[in-house]
């Protein structure tokens, strides 16, 4: 098995674990903290974005010294999870797998689409995706990793990882 074959396999298996009971603003909110008091800890230049599927923002924050082209990626990273269904490490996973771009194969703009990773499906169980959790500002996989560490600690996982 290839190497992206077991990180499909892995980010698979976190789409399946991280999954919330309950999702409100109040969720959001708190998840949005923990992202920015771990990047502010670390010392870590991020955007974080937390919005509802239907477009409705429900936390937004750019650390200091973030700059203009920052604030665009999540956008372009949550539009993957939502017209996909997966996280945009996932998605960008399976491209470069099986030798594929979001623009080149499947038309999508570039100013609107990133198959980076970052962010990360807000799933409810028995439900389905509502919405995402996005980071930008670091290496993709270090934004994938940044989102997932803090749902896992918001939902008491943090010790099973």
């Amino acid at each position: 098995m290839s190497n992206l074959e077991e990180m499909l396999k892995e980010l698979e298996e976190q789409e399946r674990l991280l999954q919330f009971t309950e999702f409100s603003n109040e969720t959001a909110l708190r998840i949005g903290m923990m992202l920015a008091e771990k990047a502010k800890k670390e010392n870590k230049i991020i955007v974080i974005d937390i919005s509802r599927s239907n477009g409705q923002q429900l936390f937004h924050y750019e650390l200091e010294g973030t700059c203009e082209d920052n604030g665009h990626w999540p956008t372009r990273k949550a539009n993957v999870v939502n017209r996909f269904g997966h996280s945009s490490l996932y998605i960008g996973t399976r491209l470069k797998r099986d030798g594929e771009t979001l623009h080149g194969n499947l038309f999508l703009e570039p100013s609107e689409y990133s198959a980076y990773g970052g962010s990360f499906p807000i799933i409810i169980k028995n439900a389905g995706i509502i919405g995402t959790i996005t980071v930008a500002g670091l290496p993709d996989v270090e934004d994938h990793n940044l989102v997932v560490t803090c749902i896992k600690e918001y939902l008491g996982l943090s010790k099973f990882a």
